[in-house]
């Protein structure tokens, strides 16, 4: 008996050990998905930060990343997609994300470059700093 207790102990240690990222869905319909828990700061919509991005389609096509910028990329965030603003203040620096955005939250009924109108979007994004870094 103490035997099978010990191995149903070690089997609930071993799947939390396993556990899903934390998601959090806003009221917006916006998905974040904490991929990697920052220890830092977290911004707030007046802030500008300085994070590594890729975005892609609901298809996987890459439509765009800060890798092919040249690297970092500094945006404030109230000057950004509704998705961005909302998702980036709920990471903290040094952590990176998921943030699946509705089209309401992205582009709306709106072509931008090579995302379609009314366009469901994924970011990861790595938030390396806060302020004009």
């Amino acid at each position: 008996m103490k035997s099978l207790i010990a191995l149903l102990a070690a089997a609930t240690v071993a799947s939390s050990a396993f556990a899903a990222n934390p998601v959090e869905k806003l009221p917006s319909g916006v998905v974040v998905e904490q991929l990697k828990q920052g220890t830092g700061p977290q911004p707030t919509a007046d802030d500008v930060v300085r994070v590594n991005y890729r975005g892609t389609l609901a298809n996987g096509t890459e439509f765009d990343a800060s890798a092919k910028h040249g690297g970092p990329a500094t945006f404030p965030l109230n000057r950004v997609i509704p998705c961005w603003s909302q998702g980036v203040q709920k990471m903290k620096v040094g952590g990176k994300a998921r943030l699946t955005c509705p089209a309401a939250t992205a582009y709306g009924d709106r072509a931008v470059g090579p995302i379609p109108p009314n366009s469901e979007l994924t970011f990861e994004i790595e938030l390396l700093g806060i302020g004009e870094q």
